[in-house]
């Protein structure tokens, strides 16, 4: 059952004290070892900070053998109510920049709160003096990294982060959401509309036209998920990249599907093909602004394919 921090002894302090600086050091390890590849600016900033904590942590282990000798309990921030639990970074799939910087910043309120709790209720001179310090030291690492992140932007390191960072969100959701997006658009025209033409009942072709937009997007889903684990490509977590995909293959089906609802089946027809050209427009800025592709030849393929898988679902259907 954990305690409360107030039914802590000063040694139980001094010791929790050790253990937080031995666990923040080996995240701000973790997360360096994560943005080595890709963000060295930040990495520099996050050994910088791991060394920093070794350091305090061997003057709370001084601290604690003058007052109480060599034995230091083990007490864990799961052993103690009132701390919030962090999620391993081994365990974290997919993890930016931004989310890093974040923790960081996270971190240090937490430990800077800590150390001010903590000398506020420990009598000896000495170790209050500590726990003070450190608590100042702890402040002082928040305007260490302002300070770090505006020599980044100074030395352009920071705009070099940004744009590995914008690559790597190209990579993990920009690309499975297109695919998702244009089969979704392009496959379902063909079945929708074979069946508009064929019935000229909007129920039917609503019906075929569901049908096809949640089986597409089942199928892309476990496509996507199943296609590689990411380890090796750099394409973060499947299930992220598979809900994606999926999600945004059934938006693309559904988008000309709902109109179908509207009873009059010409009405229907005609703001279903607005919404057709609508998505394939969408698509084809999607395209020219994250894969570097100029808008026309963007629109000229994406349409193109559009209007003959179009034009195929309208001559099945009137045959």
């Amino acid at each position: 059952m954990p305690k409360a921090f107030s039914e802590l002894s000063e040694s139980e302090v001094l010791a929790l004290a050790i253990s937080l600086e031995e666990e923040d050091g080996r995240i701000y390890g973790d997360l360096a070892d994560r943005m080595r590849e890709n963000y060295p600016s930040t990495t520099e900033m996050l050994l910088t900070l791991q060394h920093e904590e070794s350091d305090h942590r061997q003057r709370l282990i001084d601290g604690y053998r003058t007052r109480f000798g060599e034995h230091i309990p083990l007490i864990n921030r799961s052993d103690v109510r009132g701390f919030v639990s962090r999620r391993p970074v081994w365990l974290m799939r997919a993890l930016s920049v931004a989310q890093a910087r974040k923790q960081v910043a996270v971190m240090e309120l937490e430990s800077r709160r800590f150390y001010e709790a903590a000398a506020a209720r420990t009598t000896d001179a000495s170790t209050r003096r500590l726990l003070g310090d450190l608590a100042l030291v702890e402040a002082g690492h928040g305007a260490l990294a302002e300070r770090f992140e505006s020599d980044q932007i100074a030395s352009g390191a920071r705009a070099v982060e940004d744009e590995s960072q914008r690559r790597m969100f190209v990579l993990q959701v920009v690309q499975p959401g297109l695919a998702g997006l244009m089969d979704g658009s392009v496959s379902t025209l063909a079945p929708l509309f074979a069946a508009a033409f064929a019935t000229h009942s909007c129920r039917d072709a609503l019906l075929v036209g569901l049908a096809s937009s949640v089986g597409a997007g089942i199928s892309m889903g476990f496509a996507e998920a199943l296609s590689d684990d990411g380890a090796l490509s750099g394409r973060g977590h499947p299930l992220v990249r598979g809900a994606v995909c999926g999600l945004m293959t059934a938006a693309g089906g559904l988008g000309h599907t709902l109109p179908f609802m509207i009873s009059a089946f010409h009405v229907a027809f005609t703001v279903a093909v607005i919404v057709v050209i609508v998505e394939l427009v969408i698509i084809s800025w999607i395209r020219h602004h994250y894969m570097d592709t100029r808008f026309l030849a963007a629109a000229f393929q994406v349409i193109v394919g559009g209007l003959l898988v179009f034009f195929a679902g309208m001559l099945i259907g009137s045959s």
